[in-house]
């Protein structure tokens, strides 16, 4: 099998409203990986473990740093950070000449393809939403926001090695899995740019902490949709997994045991085989 490397794949494009990194691999059927929040947050950072097999099952696989993350455009901006994001999808897949993509989103990535697939269901083929925002602020389950996204916004602010640390230790079920390769490409790209940390701060204070809702949107959404969660997720509640299998008409939805806020990183292997099979049938 190829294997694949943050640089060997690493390129740019100019889009209308920014410059954005991204991951290009492979060929065939373009999937669309879109990531989470958070300091240090790229998409090599949330997907470099599911790039090697989704190439080899015959796909095109583009990681997209978002605006104001990794080494794309910074933003500033009052706009809810999903239809930002969601609006960022858009002009990176006109930019690239790319009519329709499967997407894959991680938390604000799951909101952000969310948000675009609302208005462009035509140029969205699947949709794989994991541990996804975007369906509101409230959670039967357990208050809200969880103990992550305060771990998160703490980090934000006082962006040091500790609360990183601190923060990555809820982000999986079990810490000591966390390897120092991962741990030091957040940190590195924390290091990189100090201005998204704080430009994030400040688009968040615009915008009244308002990210996106589109749970008035979900029974619209035809696309077929693997919605995957951790049970034990300490960002996200599950049960907002529930309410989008309840509300989307061609849904399904696979929860992980043992299983924190990264899926595709905790339990690779089982997420690949998912979604490759997802995919192709």
């Amino acid at each position: 099998m190829i294997q694949y490397t943050q640089e060997s794949t690493s390129k740019f494009v100019q889009t209308k409203d920014w410059k954005l990194h991204y991951n290009d691999a492979g060929e065939g059927e373009v999937v669309l990986m879109v990531h989470g929040s958070g300091p240090g947050a790229t998409g090599w950072a949330n997907f470099h473990r599911n790039v090697d097999p989704l190439v080899a099952a015959g796909y095109r696989v583009i990681l997209m740093d978002c605006p104001g993350f990794g080494r794309s455009s910074s933003s500033v901006s009052d706009e809810p950070r999903f239809d930002l994001t969601g609006r960022a999808i858009g002009q990176l897949m006109d930019a690239l000449d790319i009519d329709q993509a499967h997407m894959i989103g991680n938390s604000m990535g799951g909101g952000s393809v969310l948000a675009y697939a609302r208005h462009h269901q035509r140029r969205v083929g699947k949709m794989v939403l994991m541990g996804a925002a975007g369906v509101g602020p409230y959670s039967v389950f357990t208050p809200v926001p969880m103990e992550g996204i305060g771990l998160l916004m703490k980090l934000y602010a006082e962006p040091s090695m500790e609360n990183l640390r601190n923060m990555l230790d809820v982000f999986v079920y079990d810490s000591s899995k966390l390897t120092e390769e991962l741990i030091t490409l957040r940190h590195e790209a924390i290091l990189a740019n100090p201005h998204h940390l704080e430009n994030f701060l400040e688009s968040h204070k615009l915008a009244k902490g308002v990210m996106g809702d589109y749970s008035a949107d979900l029974a619209n959404i035809p696309n077929p949709t693997l919605i995957t969660w951790g049970r034990d997720d300490r960002f996200v509640p599950v049960d907002w997994g529930l309410k989008m299998l309840q509300l989307m008409p061609d849904s399904r939805l696979h929860v992980f045991s043992q299983c924190g806020h990264w899926a595709q990183w905790e339990h690779a292997d089982a997420f690949n085989r998912m979604v490759v099979d997802f995919l192709q049938h």
